[in-house]
């Protein structure tokens, strides 16, 4: 909580909160300068709630994700450590549902984009298809496709989830239709990826390609798992913000407090 206590560290976790970004990027989104920018995302690394992955697009780029999963568990144990009434645990019955209301308005659409359409974007779209239960209406696409990969069915496959018509498509056979999220999960696509029409949200999460050359095997069948895994965490917080419970602005008598 000291660490969230801090006007700083507070604009940077809510601007990682629905995107991966660049330093330069969260530089821009405040007034502070870079190396002041530096020093708190070091501190919220060092919290283990930041995790940074080089730029596959461009290696001197660092992306830097929030560990939503840790927060949501750090922010949990401190409220149960008050009182077990301010952040009960789910129970059996509704750990990890989420109920969006159909009656809310129609779907929200999404994009999901990488470079070959043919991994993380298939296990993207399929996963949020899944959990979103009719309420999502979601696709996705490469720059370059090729198609699915078969380790991607396997893991979709584990998790019981249908993967029945992926195929892979081209960027070009959205180009005149309209999303609400535009989600990239490929370095290289999110450099070169479009304008779209209606300016939907554009969200990045900075995920390597688990369909690397020369990856077979035990090491491939892992880093698929990896991805499917760390996909399905994303998606499921995803989900809560589109059911409006995401991080928007902060409340009223958020930390104000700079050092």
């Amino acid at each position: 909580m000291k660490l969230l206590g801090n006007e700083v560290r507070w604009r940077l976790i809510t601007a990682l909160a629905l995107s991966d970004r660049k330093v330069n990027e969260l530089v821009e989104g405040g007034p502070q300068p870079a190396n002041l920018v530096s020093y708190h995302l070091g501190q919220l690394r060092a919290a283990r709630l930041v995790t940074e992955r080089r730029s596959s697009a461009d290696a001197r780029d660092v992306y830097y994700s929030l560990d939503l999963e840790r927060l949501e568990a750090a922010l949990r144990r401190w409220a149960g450590a008050i009182h077990p009434g301010l952040w009960p645990e789910p129970g059996p019955s509704t750990a990890g549902a989420l109920v969006i209301d159909p009656a809310a308005g129609p779907p929200a659409r999404v994009l999901f984009l990488c470079t070959h359409n043919s991994a993380r974007s298939q296990m993207a779209e399929a996963i949020l298809r899944h959990h979103a239960g009719g309420t999502v209406d979601v696709r996705s696409a490469g720059s370059h496709p090729s198609h699915v990969h078969p380790l991607a069915l396997r893991m979709l496959d584990e998790l019981g989830i249908d993967a029945a018509g992926l195929h892979s498509k081209p960027l070009s056979s959205f180009a005149d239709d309209r999303f609400d999220y535009v989600i990239t999960l490929c370095d290289r696509v999110r450099e070169l990826c479009p304008s779209w029409p209606g300016a939907p949200e554009q969200v990045h999460w900075s995920l390597a390609d688990p369909a690397v050359a020369g990856a077979s095997g035990e090491e491939a069948l892992l880093a698929f798992r990896s991805t499917a895994v760390e996909l399905s965490r994303r998606v499921r917080y995803f989900l809560a913000l589109v059911a409006g419970r995401g991080i928007q602005t902060p409340p009223e008598g958020a930390p104000s407090r700079r050092s």
